[in-house]
Order: C-alpha cells, then structure tokens, then sequence
C-alpha cells in the first residue's frame, strides 16, 4: 500500500470516528418542541413535561414553542419542523390533523408528509358541547332544534378532524349548522358569550364550567371517564369513529439513534405518575403507541376521513 493510500485511509476513518462521535453526542445544544397551538391544552402541558425530562436526561436546555395560528391550514408550527434540519433538535407536538389533513388540503411543505412519527402519548377528550340553557340536551335533540331553529358552531378550523366529524354527525343526523367560525380558544367564555350556540373543543377547556355546559356527545372510540354517560359520535354514526390523538414527529432524515433518545425520554414521561394523573383529572387517554403503530393509525385515519370527505361531499 503506498503512502498516499495509507494517508487517504486514514482521513477516511478519522473522518468516521468524528462523525460517529458527533452522532453520538446529540443532544449537545437546545432541542426546541414546537406545539402548533396556544398554550395550556393537554398536548401543550404533556410536551412540557417531556422537554423537562428531556433537559434533565441529557443536560441541554429545551423549549416548547407555541405557534398557534392556521387552524385550516398551513399550521406554521408544522411548517417550521419540516423545514428544520433533520438533526433532532426540532421537534413536532401534532395532532392528527398534521400528517392526515395537511397533505389533504395541500399544503405544498407537508405534501408529501416530511415527516416520521417517534410515537403517540394522548387521546383527547374532545367533545361537543352546549351552554347550560340550551333548549336540547343531547344529538337528537339539537338536531331536532336546529330543522326550525339557526344554531352557529365554534370549532378550531373547519378542515380539522374533529370539525368534519362534527359536520358529519350533523349530516347524519338530517341538519346542518346554519353557520361556523374559528377560534382558537374554545373554552367557558366562549358558550357564556353567546356568539356561538355549540363548541367543538376538549374538555381541558371547559373543564372549569364542565357542571355548568351540556356535553352532547364525545369523539373518539370511547367514552371519557369525565362524561361517562354520554355517547360517542361513534356510537351514533360507526362511520365517523376517528380517534383526536397527538404524538412527536420529527423530520423523515432524522437518524434512528437520535429518534431513539426521543423516543426513552417521551415514553418513560407519559407513564409517569405526573402525566397519569393528569389523564385521570382530565379525563384524557395518556400511553405510549409505538412509530410502527402509528404508520398504521395513519392510513386507517386517512381512509376514514376520506369517507367523511365523501359524505360531506354529497
């Protein structure tokens, strides 16, 4: 071997052992969670609390960052993931309207989805509800109301899942809102106020009034601990069955060992005590579904919502 070739190989494993020892040392500066919603709801607080873990398992600062706004799209939050380096140290908080709808409704950054999921930790305990003195205290009976009657939702943006479920049950059960707006807040205020009839929103927003406001039906496959008497959509329309979950997703170009480092810290900390015990006052499904798993929930919720799609579409 001459000289030359000895020296070329030898940059070339020196070159190899950096980069390893580089791939080795993530995290080494601040990792950012980006939430593409205001703060206080449970997605938001669950992130919290896995950016804390996550500083305090590998001693580097983290930051969730909140950037609401685009509740039909574009979900900017979203948008700055994708088109973060594909190192780690962007994470997404989404909720399923991010990798099912934003491709849908054709966001050019987030078609084709950019992005892996790490793995779930959080169903929502998304409802619909109705002030106190609404003149109806279930499905049918809105529906009855709203065939003589203008009823007016609040949601969170009308191509959101939970919206077009809620579109759907309507359309299923023979009316339709006689108009709709977006917040990005749906909480007490909101019914209080008057400006809308019925809301579209999680029960972290109107836990404070929650004996107060009328909860009409749930969304979701089962029913939530809080409102254990109340149907899901699902339950009155089988069609419309389409779970309101949130997990991590990074860039698609992330490497495995970092996704992995993510992935023990996020897993270890919606298990905890703490996050459990939220699930329990919220009424909320916190666990861990793996990335496999999630692939999978993926296509099942893209079919259904295509299904949706049609239905409303007639």
């Amino acid at each position: 071997m001459s000289i030359f070739t000895k020296s070329v190989t030898a940059m070339a494993l020196a070159l190899t052992a950096v980069t390893g020892a580089a791939q080795a040392e993530y995290p080494e500066k601040p990792v950012e969670f980006v939430v593409p919603w205001p703060p206080g709801d449970l997605e938001d607080v669950l992130t919290r609390m896995i950016a804390e873990d996550f500083s305090e398992a590998y001693g580097v600062p983290t930051a969730v960052v909140n950037k609401p706004g685009g509740g039909g799209g574009p979900f900017p939050g979203a948008i700055e993931v994708a088109n973060a380096p594909a190192d780690g140290y962007t994470v997404g908080s989404f909720i399923i309207a991010i990798p099912v709808v934003g491709p849908m409704i054709g966001i050019p950054d987030l078609n084709p989805d950019p992005f892996v999921p790490l793995g779930n930790f959080l169903t929502y305990p998304f409802v619909i509800a109705a002030s106190g003195d609404a003149p109806y205290d279930d499905m049918a009976g809105l529906a009855a109301h709203a065939q003589e009657n203008d009823v007016v939702l609040g949601h969170f943006g009308a191509p959101l899942v939970p919206t077009q479920v809620t579109f759907g049950i309507a359309k299923d059960m023979g009316f339709a809102f006689a108009a709709d707006a977006a917040f990005d807040a749906l909480d007490c205020n909101t019914l209080a106020s008057g400006d809308v009839d019925v809301v579209n929103t999680t029960i972290q927003q109107i836990l404070p009034c929650l004996d107060t406001v009328k909860v009409l039906a749930s969304i979701g496959a089962e029913r939530i601990s809080l409102t254990p008497d109340t149907p899901t959509v699902a339950e009155l329309a089988p069609d419309l069955d389409v779970s309101l979950w949130n997990g991590l997703f990074v860039h698609a170009d992330t490497p495995q060992d970092v996704q992995d480092k993510i992935i023990a810290v996020a897993q270890k900390t919606v298990m905890s005590e703490r996050a459990q015990k939220l699930a329990a006052e919220t009424g909320a499904a916190v666990y861990w579904q793996p990335a496999d798993e999630v692939v999978m929930q993926i296509q099942k919720d893209i079919k259904t919502m295509a299904g949706i799609d049609a239905m409303l579409s007639e």
